[in-house]
């Protein structure tokens, strides 16, 4: 017989993990970079931009277009690890709480 009140234990748990992973998210760290390592960009887990390193001879040059280039590109590909950290730090904290359903997708949980 269905237990309605175990099954409601569960989606608490399911929820106080679902925040617990979604506030760790900040302390996932992933890095992309441009240029052969001229820029580097870290973005946490949230996709927030948290760290921008520049090549000092780019600074110097007057080509303000490539530079602008590099910075996107590196925050585009630290964005896209991060998104990839991120839904692994996610999988680890609900593992086992939920069943293996095919076709469902929690990433938009993710926040």
């Amino acid at each position: 017989m269905f237990d309605m009140m175990k099954m409601m234990g569960k989606m608490k748990e399911v929820q106080a993990r679902m925040k617990e992973a979604q506030d760790n998210l900040v302390k996932v760290h992933a890095q992309g970079e441009s240029g052969a390592g001229m820029v580097k960009a870290t973005v946490n887990g949230k996709k927030q931009l948290i760290a921008l390193d520049i090549d000092p001879s780019l600074l110097k040059s007057d080509d303000k277009i490539i530079l602008q280039d590099l910075i996107v590109a590196a925050v585009n590909k630290a964005s896209e690890e991060a998104e990839i950290l991120a839904k692994e730090e996610l999988r680890k904290s609900t593992e086992g709480l939920l069943p293996n359903i095919p076709g469902l997708d929690l990433s938009g949980l993710m926040g």
